[in-house]
C-alpha cells in the first residue's frame, strides 16, 4: 500500500526544457505522474514560467505542494549569458549548432556573477565573474571586444577592478 499523502511535504523536480515551448508530455508523465499531476497542465506551467528564455535550454525547478506544481527557472551561467546577447529567438528544428558570435560589456557580465553568487562556490565576485567569463568563452561570444580569457588574466594582474558586490 503506498504511503498516506500529506497536503503539507513538499517535492521539487529539476529537469531541462526549452524556454517559451511546451515540452512533450510524454516526457514529463513518468516523472510527474505518480505526484498526482497532470503533464499537460504543468508542460504549459513551464512554457509561461520561462517564456524570458526563448528558445534556449533552461533548468525549470518544480516546487509540488498539495497537488499543485509552481515552476520556476534557475538560472545557469550559459543560459545568463547567451540572453545578454541579446539575439533573436531560434527556431530549433532549422537552425542547428548556433555559434553566439556577439559581445557582451563587462557590466552585463557582473550582473550575470551577481545573479550566479549564492549558486557559485566562488568567495567573491571576482571568483564569481571568472567562472561566467570562462563560460562566455565557451559560448563563444566576446566580452568588451576581447577574448574573455584575456580579461580573466587582466582581472588576475589587477589591472580591471571588479566591484565589491
Amino acid at each position: 500500500m503506498p504511503p498516506k499523502f500529506d497536503p503539507n511535504e513538499v517535492k521539487f523536480i529539476y529537469l531541462r526544457a526549452v524556454g517559451g515551448e511546451v515540452g512533450a508530455s510524454s516526457a514529463l508523465a513518468p516523472k510527474i505522474g505518480p505526484l498526482g499531476l497532470s503533464p499537460k497542465k504543468v508542460g504549459e506551467d513551464i512554457a509561461k514560467a520561462t517564456t524570458k528564455f526563448k528558445g534556449i535550454k533552461v533548468t525549470v525547478q518544480l516546487r509540488i505542494q498539495n497537488r499543485q506544481a509552481q515552476a520556476s527557472v534557475v538560472p545557469s551561467a550559459s543560459s545568463l549569458v547567451i540572453t545578454a546577447l541579446k539575439e533573436p529567438p531560434r527556431d530549433r528544428k532549422k537552425e542547428k549548432n548556433v555559434k553566439h558570435s556577439g559581445n557582451i560589456q563587462l557590466e552585463e557580465i557582473w550582473e550575470i556573477a551577481r545573479t550566479m553568487r549564492e549558486k557559485s562556490f566562488g568567495k567573491n565576485l571576482a571568483s564569481v565573474a571568472k567562472e561566467v567569463l570562462g563560460t562566455a568563452q565557451s559560448v563563444g561570444c566576446r566580452v568588451a571586444g576581447k577574448n574573455p580569457h584575456a580579461i580573466i588574466e587582466a582581472i588576475d594582474a589587477g589591472e580591471i577592478d571588479v566591484p565589491e558586490n
